[in-house]
C-alpha cells in the first residue's frame, strides 16, 4: 500500500499534470515560501479544512423578502438610526383601583362583574322569561350569582355533560348543593344580556348587539383591573360554540372546530386577559388599505402603548409596517415571519 504523498510531493505532480492551454498566457506558479515550511507540515494539518467565510454581496449581507423589503445584517454594536426604547420595568400587577376594591374572593369577582351588570342580567332574563313562558316567573340576584358560580366551577369539573354535574357517581357536591340541576336549566333557558325588545335596531350596526353592553363593560374592568409587565402576546382562540350566528367560524385544526373566534392579548407571566376583541367578520370601521392583523393588533395594545412594552406575536400578525406602528408608539416586537 502506497504511503500518503508529502507536500512537495503533491506540488510536483500538479505542476507535472498542467496542460498549458488551460492558461491565459500566464505562467502558473504555486510556490512555497521555503522548504522548511513545507518539512514542518504534517499530514494532518495539510488535509484540515480551513474555516469557511459567508458569502457577501457588496459590504453587506442582504436578503430580499417576498413583501420587497431588503434585510441587511448588522453587526451586534452597530449604532442605531434611532433612539433605543427603555424598556417597562414594572412587573404585572393589579391597578389602584382594583386593590382599594379588593378585599375577598367575591370582590375580586365583582371588579369583572359588577353589580350593574348583574342588575341588568337579572332584569332582561326576567323579561325574557315573563314574556315567554310564565308572567310571575322570577329569579332573585342571590340565585344568578349562584347559577354563575356553578358555570365557572363547571368549568374546573371534568365531566362528559352537564347532566352528569348533579349524579350520584359524578356529580360534583358544590354544585349538587348550590342549586337543583332543573333550575338551573330553567334559568339556562331564560338568560339573556340585553333588552330584547330594541335590539332588531341595534343589530342593524352591532353585529355582538345581543350581549355588546354586558361584553363591553367586562373588557373594561378588565383593562382598568390589571397593568401587565413588559411582555404581552397576542393570538387568536376559538371558544366552542353551536350558537347560530353570522360571525361562527370553522376551523378545522382546532380541537372544537366550530366557535367563536376571539382576538386576545394576554400578560406573558400572570396569563392575565388584558385585552380582548370578537371576530365578528368584516369590519366596516377598519381604514381601507389596513392589514387585518394590524388593527388587531394596534387595537388591543392601545391602552399599553408609549411604556416601552414589547408585543410578541405569530407570523399571521407580524409584518415590518406593523413593526413601525409600534416603534412610533414607543413598543417593540417579537414576531415570527
Amino acid at each position: 500500500m502506497q504511503g500518503r504523498l508529502t507536500t512537495r510531493q503533491a506540488l510536483e505532480m500538479i505542476l507535472s499534470e498542467v496542460n498549458p492551454c488551460d492558461s491565459d498566457g500566464e505562467d502558473i506558479e504555486l510556490q512555497p515560501d521555503s522548504d522548511s515550511d513545507l518539512s514542518d507540515l504534517s499530514s494532518d494539518e495539510e488535509t484540515a479544512p480551513q474555516p469557511k467565510k459567508r458569502a457577501r454581496l457588496g459590504t453587506d449581507l442582504t436578503e430580499t423578502a417576498k413583501d420587497g423589503t431588503v434585510w441587511r445584517e448588522e453587526q451586534v454594536g452597530t449604532r442605531l438610526p434611532f433612539t433605543p426604547i427603555k424598556a417597562y420595568a414594572a412587573d404585572g400587577e393589579p391597578t389602584a383601583k382594583a386593590r382599594k376594591s379588593i378585599s375577598s374572593r367575591l370582590q375580586s369577582f365583582l371588579c369583572f362583574i359588577t353589580l350593574d351588570m348583574l342588575h341588568s342580567i337579572q332584569e332582561w332574563t326576567i323579561q325574557h322569561a315573563q314574556e315567554t313562558e310564565h308572567v310571575h316567573w322570577f329569579m332573585a340576584l342571590p340565585e344568578l350569582m349562584a347559577f354563575i358560580a356553578i358555570v365557572i366551577l363547571r368549568g374546573l369539573t371534568k365531566v362528559p355533560s352537564l347532566r352528569d354535574c348533579w349524579s350520584a357517581n359524578l356529580g360534583n357536591p358544590h354544585i349538587i348543593g348550590t342549586m337543583p340541576r332543573n333550575r338551573f336549566q330553567d334559568i339556562m333557558r331564560h338568560l339573556r344580556f340585553d333588552d330584547r325588545s330594541t335590539r332588531s335596531d341595534r343589530a342593524k350596526t352591532d353585529k355582538f348587539a345581543a350581549i355588546s353592553s354586558v361584553w363591553g363593560s367586562f373588557v373594561t374592568n378588565c383593562i382598568t383591573s390589571y397593568n401587565p409587565g413588559l411582555h404581552i402576546t397576542v393570538d387568536e382562540q376559538l371558544f366552542p360554540s353551536k350558537t347560530r350566528c353570522c360571525f361562527l367560524q370553522y376551523i378545522a385544526t382546532k380541537p372544537d372546530k366550530f366557535g367563536i373566534k376571539f382576538w386576545v392579548a394576554c400578560d406573558l407571566k400572570s396569563k392575565y386577559i388584558c385585552n380582548v376583541l370578537p371576530y365578528l367578520g368584516k369590519d366596516p370601521s377598519r381604514p381601507s388599505g389596513e392589514r387585518l392583523s394590524e388593527n388587531v393588533v394596534m387595537r388591543l395594545m392601545e391602552p399599553f402603548l408609549d411604556k416601552g412594552r414589547n408585543v410578541t406575536t405569530d407570523n399571521f400578525f407580524t409584518s415590518l409596517s406593523l413593526a413601525h406602528k409600534l416603534l412610533s408608539r414607543k413598543t417593540t416586537i417579537l414576531g415570527q415571519r
